[in-house]
């Protein structure tokens, strides 16, 4: 039986309570993997790092970091299956730049050295722009996270495995945590994953939204 996008976003929820016994197959957690990596992004710029936790002493690194001003959203990371979190480059520097260019040469997809210097050009321009016009490289390369994260939430619920995208911790003790600033990446957002337990109430509860009247414009 197909399952339709729309069934989907209508029965995928924030899981509140994991199910700690239960974990992702090796199968899935590889296709959690894929959904990562290939993630769109603007111009292919890929500004990201994902840092995933599945043994019970990498979870707890994270969940440490939560027991001062974040402690409700602990026992989701602890009885996750997987843990990722999010991260965002630091910068977005001309040497990351030139290894993406080479990836995409690596993978084919450049027809002519025209074609290639081209692409670099392009994506050149852009991050140049939100380098010194617009000077919001960091906030530009967080949006890329962003779709990241959709991209994870939703293939997740494609998958069957569920999901709670967490925004309440404290970056900088995530980062210390794990390491992150002398790698030079940061911490956006974390997402558990895993099943949810008997007990999580927001499994009960029913889908709200506003209606369709409020939110979309058809021209």
């Amino acid at each position: 039986m197909t399952t339709h996008l729309s069934d989907l976003v209508q029965t995928r929820y924030t899981t509140k309570a994991f199910d700690p016994s239960r974990k992702l197959s090796p199968a899935q957690a590889s296709q959690i993997e894929a959904l990562l990596r290939f993630s769109p992004s603007s111009t292919n710029v890929q500004p990201w790092h994902f840092v995933i936790a599945s043994s019970d002493s990498g979870k707890a690194r994270i969940a440490d970091t939560m027991a001062a001003g974040h402690a409700y959203n602990a026992p989701k990371v602890r009885n996750a299956s997987h843990v990722v979190v999010l991260c965002t480059r630091q910068s977005l520097t001309d040497e990351h730049l030139a290894r993406v260019l080479a990836q995409e040469q690596a993978d084919g997809r450049f027809a002519t050295e025209e074609a290639r210097a081209g692409q670099h050009r392009g994506r050149s321009f852009f991050v140049n722009q939100h380098r010194f016009e617009r000077r919001d490289a960091q906030h530009w390369a967080d949006k890329q996270v962003y779709l990241a994260l959709g991209f994870l939430l939703l293939g997740a619920a494609a998958m069957g495995v569920d999901a709670c995208p967490i925004e309440g911790f404290d970056p900088a003790a995530v980062d210390e945590a794990l390491g992150l600033r002398e790698q030079g990446f940061s911490s956006t957002v974390i997402v558990a994953l895993g099943f949810r337990a008997a007990d999580d109430f927001n499994a009960q509860l029913p889908k709200s939204r506003l209606p369709s009247t409020e939110v979309i414009t058809t021209l």
